[in-house]
């Protein structure tokens, strides 16, 4: 079994990524029809202002820690910590690793200090938002939201629940539609990447399959995308105008497996840091976030999806089992 490349050690699942079972996000949608509501969808989003930078910026604060043989912790549930929606389990936390936007453990900048870690041993995936971690004990381990996914199990058409948020507004897993700079140099990016918009343009507590769950803050009007709507970059734009070649890399992944709409925020296109790689953005021309700047939401065009969901009408979450 090859390596999953951007996560050393962790054996590639063989479906685009390290989960063993194909899912939605490693998909080929290059030849799927587009939605009917396309053009009205994407004609909502620039009416709205478009992507929340007005450019198509890339954002490299996450970060996606190996875990081997690492020792779990217990952790002290915030008001961030939503049941039955979240896991309370003991957590992976490995030596030298950090928080999203920050140096290390400690969330100081108040952030989303997401929490991603590979267990390899266990064929686990654990993904906490709003983690913060300042001492040894458990009451210094403080969480919000933490899902833990399976990369051995086929998860159905509601993937950990119908209803259920994990550490991303959507219930999607994060660390699964994260660009690495590993995957670039090696050629290719098997899966569908993660994206995100101003709550204020995400259609009004809507979401669409293959997501679970919609936000409070959602505010959009009827035609602007709902949560975990899938756009794919048109096959007509001319890649070649990307000077930088990870930009390429990048634009023919999103023209093949698309981008879900996983979270409100401002920068458009998640891409993993690669403080945790072992090959840098910089050496594919990523020297800053503007390398896919020129992409309009006019060069997309929504992929099909199944019938919406009115979250904001049924909040609860079930779990499956």
């Amino acid at each position: 079994m090859t390596a999953t490349p951007g996560v050393p050690g962790l054996p590639d699942g063989g479906c685009g990524g390290p989960f063993e079972r194909c899912h939605p996000w490693t998909m080929d949608v290059s030849s799927v029809l587009p939605s009917c509501q396309s053009d009205a969808i994407i004609g909502a989003l620039t009416a709205a202002g478009g992507w929340g930078t007005t450019t198509f910026r890339t954002e490299r604060s996450l970060f996606v820690l190996p875990g081997p043989a690492t020792p779990l912790r217990d952790f002290t549930p915030t008001s961030d910590f939503y049941s039955p929606d979240c896991d309370h389990v003991p957590y992976p936390v490995p030596a030298g690793g950090a928080l999203e936007g920050e140096t290390g453990y400690a969330c100081a900048s108040d952030g989303d200090c997401h929490l991603l870690v590979y267990d390899f041993p266990n064929r686990k995936l654990f993904e906490m938002w709003r983690a913060n971690i300042t001492g040894p004990s458990t009451a210094q381990f403080r969480g919000g939201c933490a899902a833990v996914w399976d990369l051995s199990k086929q998860y159905g058409s509601t993937l950990r629940g119908k209803g259920c948020s994990s550490a991303d507004g959507a219930g999607f897993p994060i660390a699964a539609m994260l660009a690495t700079a590993d995957e670039v140099f090696a050629g290719s990016i098997e899966h569908a990447l993660r994206f995100t918009l101003p709550n204020e343009r995400i259609r009004n507590g809507i979401y669409v399959p293959p997501g679970t769950h919609s936000t409070f803050p959602t505010s959009g009007g009827a035609n602007t995308p709902p949560y975990s709507v899938r756009l794919r970059l048109k096959a007509s734009f001319d890649e070649s105008t990307l000077s930088a070649p990870g930009a390429r890399v990048i634009a023919r992944a999103l023209k093949k497996y698309g981008m879900y709409l996983a979270d409100g925020g401002n920068v458009p296109l998640t891409i993993s840091s690669d403080r945790f790689t072992t090959h840098k953005w910089s050496e594919f021309g990523i020297t800053n976030d503007n390398a896919l700047a020129a992409l309009r939401p006019s060069d997309f065009e929504v992929v099909d999806y199944g019938a919406p969901v009115n979250w904001k009408a049924d909040t609860d979450c079930t779990r499956n089992p």
